[in-house]
Formats: structure tokens, sequence, C-alpha cells
């Protein structure tokens, strides 16, 4: 089972036509779900304090999703980046150890210490700069691309 958990819900309608054929595909490998939780978009300040005890909340919804057996992989700018074939490797190990994978994507604050330290793995997607929206369908995408190295299928190369 695998479940994107993302701090923040998905409104363009053609990130939405991805988002759902990449499921669509995902599907034939695994059974996976998206769990949306409340940003907090609408905060307009720099003031540090706030800033944090924002991030806090955002955290608090995501962990309050998280069962205790779900084995978390966290996007991040500070965790590790992988090639293809690396994420696709570390994706199956994944699997054969644990019953649940939770791709967790923070809002646009960044994620919280507590969902840092909950985190199993932290992953860096890339060293570029991502909307919170394309980087949805960048971890679909990288998470079907990981099934279809996996079962040595053609939509690799």
């Amino acid at each position: 089972m695998i479940t994107l958990l993302t701090i923040g819900r998905l409104k363009d309608k053609s990130m939405a036509a991805l988002d759902q054929e990449y499921r669509k595909r995902i599907s034939a490998f695994s059974k996976i779900e998206v769990c949306e939780v409340k940003d907090e978009a609408n905060l307009h300040t720099e003031r540090e304090a706030e800033v944090r005890i924002a991030m806090e909340k955002e955290a608090e919804r995501a962990l309050a999703r998280i069962r205790p057996d779900d084995f978390v992989i966290l996007l991040d700018l500070h965790g590790q980046e992988w090639t293809s074939e690396d994420f696709a490797a570390r994706l199956g190990s994944w699997q054969r150890a644990h019953r649940s994978l939770v791709f967790v994507i923070a809002g646009s604050l960044g994620p919280a210490p507590a969902l840092t330290a909950r985190a199993d793995v932290r992953w860096k997607l890339s060293s570029l700069t991502f909307t919170h929206l394309m980087t949805r369908i960048l971890v679909l995408e990288q998470i079907y691309r990981g099934f279809m190295i996996l079962n040595h299928r053609t939509y690799h190369k």
C-alpha cells in the first residue's frame, strides 16, 4: 500500500488530470491513495514564530494520518538524492520490508521538526525548486517509473 500524504490540496484541473493518470498507472502495481491535509497557505507573515507555529499545525495534521507501523518517506530539500534506478531499488526494498509506505510532501513552509523526526527516509527530489503541485506529480511519476524499472518494462528509457 502506498499513500501520498500532501499538505495542501490539488486545485489545478490540468494537474488533477496528471495526478489521476499516474495513480491509475501505479494501481497496476500497488494500491495507492492520496491523503490531503489542510495547509496554512493564507499565512502572510515573515515572523519566525508565526511561521514555526503554522509549520507545527501542518505537521500535527499530517502526523495524525500516519500510523506507527507506516514507513515514511519525507520529501525534503535536505534529504538524499537518487537516480531513478536507485530509487526503484529502494522502492522495491521498502515494499518488501513494510506493509505501508507513506510519501509526505510538506507545505510551502517546509516540514516542521516533528515531521522530519518521524521520517524514516528523507528524499530530495532535485536541487531545483518546484511548486508544491509539480512536486506531487513528479513524485507520482517517479513511483510509477520505479515500478516500471522493477518490472523490466520499457517506459524507463
